[in-house]
């Protein structure tokens, strides 16, 4: 049942998720229906993989077809871009250490970096494995570049990511996307109804 409803709602992803990207056009607008706010939590989805065993959605027999039918409909029904990247999965080491280090200096604009980075890879298709991409993209959102080339290699920020990861694994997050509202977990894109619903009437 509801904790602190007061508490953010926990929205977990990896930056090369496909349904993370999906799932990030609705979170916020849900949180908004109910008067929550939402914290985008980065972590990397392969160390997590180390422990469940899991290899990259695309990478499976007869899933990974299934998927890529499914992330295009997933983006039609929601209207938004989808462009599969040629190379995938990517690193996402520069792109999550920069959204903590944007983050923790100005949170509206790291939610703003994290969404232009999945339009970035999925909404066209483009690399984001690589720093100097970040930094641009960290630009054209408004941040100081020069700045944050610097941060993305400070051993605080390095450990910043492994502790949000470790931290994730810690709660039971095994996917991306993960939402916890008020404890109660939810995995996957296609659970947002349920969160919709778990917020309107606080749980059953």
């Amino acid at each position: 049942m509801p904790g602190n409803q007061d508490a953010p709602i926990d929205f977990y992803i990896d930056f090369s998720s496909p349904y993370g990207y999906l799932a990030g056009h609705g979170i916020d607008k849900i949180a908004e229906k109910h008067g929550r706010e939402v914290m985008w939590r980065p972590f990397l989805l392969g160390v997590v993989f180390a422990i469940t065993g899991q290899s990259p959605l695309t990478n499976q027999p007869l899933r990974g077809d299934y998927a890529l039918h499914d992330f295009q409909r997933g983006a039609r029904a929601l209207g938004v871009p989808f462009v599969m990247p040629e190379t995938f999965p990517v690193l996402t080491l520069a792109a999550s250490r920069a959204y903590y280090w944007l983050h923790d200096r100005d949170p509206t604009l790291a939610k703003h970096f994290a969404k232009s980075v999945y339009h970035r890879i999925f909404g066209e298709g483009g690399d984001i494995s690589k720093p100097a991409v970040i930094v641009s993209i960290a630009e054209a959102c408004g941040a100081d570049g020069e700045v944050l080339a610097a941060a993305l290699t400070d051993p605080a920020i390095k450990d910043r990511l492994k502790a949000e990861t470790q931290a994730a694994i810690d709660r039971g997050v095994f996917g991306s996307p993960f939402t916890i509202v008020d404890g109660e977990p939810f995995w996957g894109a296609d659970r947002l109804d349920q969160v919709d619903k778990w917020l309107g009437c606080g749980g059953w």
